[in-house]
């Protein structure tokens, strides 16, 4: 599933897209009426977290990617898209094997940019407050929900517990104020290392804990379970990993 710095690589990409008008809209979609985006201008391309917004004057389409969703600019693959525009310049924006819904509502009042964590309104006092509100939340659930750290995903979960030294299975309310404060913290910065990363190419290289076997702090073996409501995969050090609650 693509995380939050993966979406903005993709808001960079698609900024040529801003101001043109949709000349074809197609694809095997069936939440939307895609005639209704033809002969519209992309009025802007924006991210919350894993959504991808296509904002016209008539309508906002929200992309989003789920587990194995792709796309592909001035190009496509050997599958259909599910959502295909063309412009009269010849450039093509194509979506596959993802979400599309139509948000019939002021995504300015739908939204919490807050709570993006590669947003330049991201604001780590209102995710404190909130994690503050949750304390029997487990730390890999509070980093993976979105109403608190959009954008955040498996990746980026496991690799944020591992800088701050933070047992996958603590409860939030047991944390101590500074590793509260380092959660908050490091969950944005990991997502921007995360991006230069991804734009490097290099991303994998610089996993430490996520789909790993050994701690490169301890050498032992690394925990891997599946936790949480979540119920996603978790890696963790039980030596240099504490445990809170």
């Amino acid at each position: 599933m693509p995380e939050g710095p993966s979406l903005y690589i993709l808001k960079e990409q698609t900024t040529q897209f801003v101001g043109k008008e949709i000349v074809r809209a197609e694809g095997n979609t069936w939440a939307i009426d895609t005639t209704r985006m033809v002969g519209q201008p992309i009025v802007s391309l924006r991210t919350w977290g894993k959504h991808f917004l296509i904002e016209m004057p008539a309508m906002v389409v929200r992309i989003h990617f789920l587990l194995f969703g792709t796309y592909r600019i001035n190009e496509g693959r050997d599958k259909p898209p599910r959502l295909s525009l063309g412009f009269a310049d010849g450039s093509v924006l194509n979506f596959y094997a993802c979400s599309v819904k139509e948000i019939d509502q002021d995504i300015d009042a739908m939204y919490d940019w807050a709570a993006d964590v590669m947003s330049d309104a991201w604001d780590p006092a209102k995710a404190r407050k909130k994690l503050r509100a949750c304390p029997a939340m487990l730390a890999c659930d509070a980093l993976l929900d979105q109403d608190i750290f959009s954008g955040v995903g498996n990746i980026i979960k496991n690799e944020v517990l591992f800088r701050i030294r933070v047992d996958p299975r603590s409860t939030v309310g047991a944390l101590p104020p500074a590793k509260l404060r380092a959660l908050v913290q490091e969950a944005r910065q990991y997502s921007f290392d995360f991006l230069g990363w991804k734009k490097a190419f290099t991303l994998k290289q610089h996993w430490l804990a996520h789909a790993q076997k050994i701690c490169p702090r301890c050498h032992i073996p690394f925990h891997k379970a599946k936790l949480g409501k979540s119920d996603r995969r978790s890696f963790w050090c039980e030596r240099c990993q504490k445990r809170y609650g």
